[in-house]
């Protein structure tokens, strides 16, 4: 199904003030009819007014009115008939209905989708009442996904949330290609969110390839946000293509170990840390270490034999190494 915009001209104002003038003088034409009764020649008179008067509203349901932004699917005895994308105010066939299957479905803030959610206010305009729902917005709107739990490529358990911006761009596939645009668009960013998230780890882990050429990278959920939004977004676009959807762009809105191991994790970063840590210190330790005994060979203050050196070299890396200030002890006796 391919989208068909009907280029009418938007000549429902003069339709309406056409109708006005038929109603003033089918009115005029009714009272004249019922005084001059006996007269033959009012009597077609008063029967043409009475008819547009009981059958004149027929033609109301005609009139259109588009605000920007806004497009009308109309059918006519169930075959498509085109599409109204420019605002204004037109005049269509009155036996045209407006199709939109999502009408009632709203995507809430949390994203959820609320099939009992109430139609939207009623609008009326010059006799046309209409479900203000029926029209489709070509807005860019958003979708804010709920969080979910997903395993990454370790089976560690994270939550993730995203956002992604889309728009309508054929209103005829979005209408006649799924049963409910607004929908299946949800269902596509849970399943390309689960597809795109089980690839990375949460953090760099070696021997992990998350691009698919056969190489290990340090692809990571925490430190490539930005690539895994980007393959989240062309991994829904290619799903919604058909119902005439773009996707614009695609966030990561939140994202963070599983509850229930959360705490496990963050004490294997803080081992992490406390290691890298350690690694620098013992790393600036020996260095000092080594300056130190260069030093005094250099300037010749003591000479050490060899079991000497190592209770020196011993006794500083305590020294500099530890967790606590060192506790010195003042030997006032002789060197032996």
């Amino acid at each position: 199904m391919t989208e068909k915009v009907l280029n009418k001209k938007k000549n429902g104002m003069a339709v309406l003030l056409a109708m006005l003038a038929l109603y003033a003088l089918a009115v005029a034409g009714t009272v004249l009819g019922a005084l001059h009764e006996q007269e033959g020649v009012w009597l077609p008179v008063f029967i043409a007014g009475v008819a547009w008067l009981a059958l004149g509203w027929i033609l109301l349901p005609g009139l259109k009115v588009l605000k920007p932004q806004e497009a009308l699917v109309l059918t006519l005895f169930g075959k498509y008939k085109g599409t109204l994308r420019e605002e204004g105010f037109y005049y269509v066939n009155p036996f045209c209905t407006a199709l939109n299957p999502a009408a009632k479905t709203k995507l809430k803030q949390s994203g959820d989708v609320g099939r009992d959610a109430a139609p939207v206010v009623v609008a009326q305009n010059a006799g046309n009442v209409e479900l203000a729902s029926k029209k489709i917005s070509l807005k860019i709107m958003t979708l804010n996904n709920n969080r979910q739990k997903i395993n990454d490529c370790l089976g560690n358990p994270v939550e993730i949330g995203i956002a992604v911006m889309w728009r309508v761009v054929d209103t005829a596939k979005a209408v006649f290609n799924v049963d409910n645009y607004k929908e299946y668009l949800s269902l596509q960013c849970d399943s390309a969110l689960r597809n795109i998230v089980r690839t990375y780890p949460y953090d760099v882990a070696p021997n992990v390839d998350t691009t698919g050429d056969g190489v290990a990278d340090d692809g990571s959920l925490r430190g490539s946000s930005e690539v895994v939004a980007s393959r989240i977004r062309d991994e829904i676009q290619q799903k919604v293509e058909e119902a005439g959807l773009e996707i614009i762009e695609a966030r990561i809105t939140y994202l963070a170990y599983a509850p229930e191991i959360a705490a496990v994790m963050l004490q294997r970063q803080q081992a992490s840390a406390i290691i890298d840590a350690r690694k620098m210190i013992v790393d600036g330790a020996v260095g000092m270490v080594e300056m130190a005994l260069d030093r005094l060979n250099e300037k010749q203050v003591v000479s050490l034999d060899e079991e000497r050196k190592a209770a020196m070299v011993s006794n500083l890396l305590v020294v500099l190494c530890g967790n606590r200030d060192a506790q010195p002890i003042v030997n006032s006796g002789s060197l032996y």
